[in-house]
């Protein structure tokens, strides 16, 4: 089951890399499709980037970039990796506003 926060394998053709689902909990079991952040290992150390770590299912220093937003078919997630935690899923969501504009 796909839930909002976790942290999948996304097959983007020809790459897989790891995601954050940021889909709203109640629409997932509805929709074909979900809105992702993906997770890079470039930090750059900007507002709309979340530090995640190895408790959240990524193996090196990385950032869930909420300016990279991807929609994704459910298919296209083929291995969960972790969850975020509480603080983290908070952070990722004051990250979403700023990189969608919504804090003004």
């Amino acid at each position: 089951m796909i839930a909002r926060g976790d942290v999948w394998d996304a097959d983007f053709g020809p790459i897989v890399r790891p995601v954050v689902v940021a889909t709203r909990q109640t629409a997932i079991p509805v929709l074909a499709r979900v809105n992702c952040v993906v997770v890079t290992s470039t930090v750059r150390g900007h507002v709309a980037e979340v530090e995640l770590s190895r408790s959240h299912g990524v193996l090196e220093p990385s950032v869930a970039n909420c300016d990279w937003l991807v929609n994704l078919a459910k298919d296209r997630l083929v291995r969960h990796r972790g969850s975020l935690d509480p603080p983290t899923l908070r952070r990722l969501n004051a990250a979403l506003v700023v990189a969608l504009g919504l804090d003004t």
